[in-house]
């Protein structure tokens, strides 16, 4: 990956959040890179640290959390040094975020047309008139039906797949570098999940946006997805190509993952990973997936693995390699 073409490069990330029954490691040591104009995504138990990524890259982690050390450089400028003014400007203009749940994010109190213009007085200094008109342009090519009609209304006034298509629109209005999914599809049906996917990959390519998209689902990883990084407790164990992570999986939790998905309708019993994710206020000692992984050793215990590359592109953090 030449530097020149990396968009966003996450470098030792570690997020912390201090709290009275003690302090829970959210991040370790966390890196990765998006490239301009791809789709990266980040895989993961729930738990794992996927959105505390986000907060950390947008600047948003709330007390009692902290990023403790690291950088996060957009086009090798680090964001962790900027000040909140500095970051307000950089979030919804050059980086923007699709929250998992639209209900939770849009404003009740204002209507759909008001939020999506927005952006584009506040960020781009348009007047009301005409960022009203960039409004309806943008909710009309997110595939929402009848935009005019719809901008009128109220977020409650809508389905759930519209309003996850509003915040689509919201967050791609000032064309932003970088868009951040965060799981936008997981309290949809499957039909309305399958066509946000369609939109947003045919909206990324439209506006040659790079994306983080954050998800459980390797189905989603495999339908939208360029390369992917695997999480687990806070750590990236694998990171790989979408199509040689599915084909040549290296890390144990890796392959537990993808035997958990149904493959065809063959009736063949699902393999299933032991235990759950460990609580992160007192994390496992050396690699944390050591107490569920069938090829634990007595270094994996007591040392944390390295990344380490195994292919072109294609690395691993285990004592296996």
């Amino acid at each position: 990956m030449e530097a020149k073409n990396v968009l966003l490069a996450v470098e030792n990330l570690k997020t912390q959040f201090f709290t009275y029954g003690g302090v829970v490691e959210a991040l370790d040591d966390v890196s990765f890179g998006i490239i301009e104009g791809e789709v990266f995504g980040l895989v993961g138990e729930s738990g794992c640290g996927k959105s505390v990524t986000a907060s950390s890259i947008l600047g948003l982690v709330q007390k009692p959390g902290k990023v403790i050390s690291g950088r996060v450089l957009l086009d090798g400028d680090d964001l962790l040094q900027k000040s909140a003014k500095e970051m307000n400007q950089i979030r919804g203009s050059r980086i923007s975020i699709i929250f998992q749940d639209p209900t939770s994010s849009l404003n009740p109190l204002f209507r759909i047309g008001y939020q999506v213009a927005e952006p584009y007085i506040y960020h781009q200094g348009k007047t009301a008139k005409d960022a009203a008109k960039d409004a309806l342009k943008i909710l009309s090519q997110t595939g929402l039906p009848d935009p005019a009609d719809k901008a009128r209304n109220y977020p409650h006034e809508l389905s759930g797949g519209m309003r996850q298509r509003a915040m689509i629109a919201m967050a791609l209005t000032c064309e932003p570098d970088l868009l951040i999914a965060d799981e936008p599809t997981t309290n949809l049906d499957v039909t309305i999940e399958r066509q946000i996917l369609n939109l947003v990959k045919d909206l990324q390519e439209e506006f040659g946006t790079s994306v983080l998209w954050i998800t459980h689902d390797l189905g989603v990883i495999a339908q939208i997805c360029d390369r992917v990084a695997v999480m687990y407790a806070g750590n990236i164990v694998e990171q790989a190509d979408v199509r040689i992570l599915f084909h040549n999986p290296q890390h144990p939790y890796t392959q537990k993952m993808l035997k958990a998905i149904p493959a065809d309708s063959s009736g063949e019993e699902l393999d299933e990973i032991p235990g759950s994710v460990p609580r992160l206020i007192n994390p496992p000692s050396g690699c944390r997936f050591h107490p569920r992984c069938d090829h634990a050793m007595s270094v994996c215990s007591g040392k944390k693995p390295i990344e380490r590359e195994v292919g072109l592109g294609h690395t691993v953090a285990c004592h296996l390699f």
